[in-house]
């Protein structure tokens, strides 16, 4: 056999085992990498259902999932013991790992606390049970107060409006609508004011009655009202019995004689001027003669 055709047969096959570990150990170790992967999982907390903001996390809410350990988001929580009765500070969706920065800090509860603004206040009031709209209240939804009651000093009850455009945190302990977005039925409504505010509601609450009054979210226009009197809304019809009565019963008034009208002073006529009186023509006769004529005057008579 021919010695050239040896060795090309040799290297060649050197050459195919070289190629073939080579191949072998990148297959082999990309199945460990994969293989590493499939089994380093992590427990990670998520959601089961949408939370929305001041939401408190109960057992029903949360679950475990498995995702990659180089997968596992900073912040996140591995047992549901560590996310339980903690407030929603922003809204989450469903199967939405639950994230630090999502909740309130532990012992603080609802998430209320973290709505309020730096300088702001939370106030609780009771609005009247039978005209009132809590009922029709959900949170961010803009009211006016009005209170009814008496003045110091005054003889009567007075509705006046003491703040406008106040900012509905919640309705009663609850800061979301009910499944079918409606608002839950509560007397107790929480406003967002400030410390001056929240003094004047506390006084109105404990001194009157609270009425709250719907407005347009976006009209943030202050009006300036004089306020209400109970006897104004009389005052149309106070005085109208007593007219009837002194109408029935007083005789109607005699009319007034009519007099005549007063006539000027005429200033009596001048005396008459005496003229003296005309005498008589003189008796005349007219005497023709051929074509001649002739007039004669006869001598006046004596009077007798």
């Amino acid at each position: 056999m021919d010695r050239r055709f040896l060795t090309v047969l040799g290297v060649s096959l050197v050459f195919a085992l070289v190629v073939s570990s080579v191949f072998y150990q990148m297959t082999s170790r990309g199945r460990s990498t994969a293989t590493q992967q499939t089994t380093d999982m992590r427990d990670i907390v998520v959601t089961t259902r949408p939370l929305s903001v001041g939401a408190l996390i109960k057992p029903a809410d949360v679950k475990l999932s498995k995702i990659p350990a180089q997968a596992f988001p900073k912040g996140a929580y591995s047992k549901v013991e560590e996310v339980l009765d903690r407030g929603v500070v922003s809204n989450m969706l469903m199967e939405e790992p639950i994230l630090e920065g999502r909740l309130a800090a532990k012992g603080s509860g609802l998430g209320l606390a973290t709505e309020i603004p730096v300088g702001m206040r939370a106030v609780t009031v009771r609005v009247n049970d039978v005209a009132n709209v809590a009922g029709f209240v959900l949170p961010n939804m803009h009211v006016d107060v009005l209170v009814t009651g008496r003045p110091p000093g005054g003889e009567g009850d007075m509705t006046t409006t003491c703040l406008q455009n106040m900012l509905v945190l919640s309705s009663g302990t609850t800061l979301q609508p009910d499944a079918r977005g409606q608002a839950i039925n509560s007397p107790n409504v929480t406003l967002l004011a400030t410390p001056e505010q929240a003094e004047t509601l506390t006084l109105a609450n404990s001194d009157g009655h609270i009425q709250l009054i719907l407005r347009n979210s976006t009209d943030a226009g202050v009006e300036q009202t004089p306020g209400r009197y109970l006897e104004e809304l009389y005052s149309a019809h106070r005085h109208a019995p007593e007219k009837e009565i002194t109408a029935a019963v007083a005789p109607k008034p005699r009319p007034k004689p009519v007099e005549p009208p007063v006539q000027a002073a005429v200033p009596p006529p001048p005396p008459p001027v005496a003229v003296a009186p005309v005498a008589p023509p003189p008796d005349q006769v007219v005497i023709i003669r051929g074509n001649q004529r002739t007039v004669e005057t006869l001598p006046a008579r004596a009077s007798n």
